[in-house]
């Protein structure tokens, strides 16, 4: 009512103000779905060097058109300690990698990447007072892999020294690398 006090060329709205006020978001709400649901457990299997086959489990999206799930699993890199992997706890200062190299139904077979020691056992080899030598080389083996060897010395006192400190000199650091 009133709309019929006031003559029509005095009521005045905002142009061009709340068009999408009756709708909702575009697109609609996305449903939340579980990403669990699109993956696939493979086992993985170790060399036959170590005591321990099974040596765990590696998640994968499932094949899916053009992406086949054990083309993504094949170069992957397991990192694993080698006290599980030998049934033995005094081994456990030492990692050892392995990548997957094939995919055989549900089990992926590895093979051995490298080695690695923990970071608390390389902490508790260095200390003050001595000289840390390192070295590393490539090594050739007779089945045609290239190694990577990093080797690790430290100095050491005699029995009869006084003095607390044994450095070594930079011209014996280079004659032992």
């Amino acid at each position: 009512n009133n709309h019929q006090q006031y003559p029509k060329h005095q009521i005045k709205m905002a142009v061009g103000k709340n068009k999408n006020l009756g709708k909702g978001k575009k697109g609609g709400r996305k449903k939340i779905v579980d990403p669990f649901l699109k993956k696939e457990w493979y086992k993985l299997v170790a060399p036959s060097i170590f005591a321990q086959k099974d040596c765990g489990r590696t998640l994968i999206t499932k094949t899916q058109g053009t992406k086949i799930a054990s083309e993504y699993l094949k170069g992957r890199v397991i990192e694993i300690s080698l006290a599980d992997l030998q049934k033995n706890e005094a081994l456990a200062h030492r990692k050892i990698k392995l990548c997957i190299e094939d995919v055989q139904g549900y089990n992926c077979l590895l093979n051995f990447h490298g080695m690695d020691m923990t970071r608390d056992k390389l902490c508790s080899l260095i200390r003050k007072k001595q000289s840390i030598i390192e070295a590393n080389v490539d090594c050739r083996t007779s089945d045609g892999y290239i190694v990577r060897m990093f080797c690790i010395a430290f100095t050491k006192q005699q029995a009869t020294q006084i003095k607390s400190t044994c450095y070594a000199k930079s011209a014996q650091i280079r004659s032992i690398r």
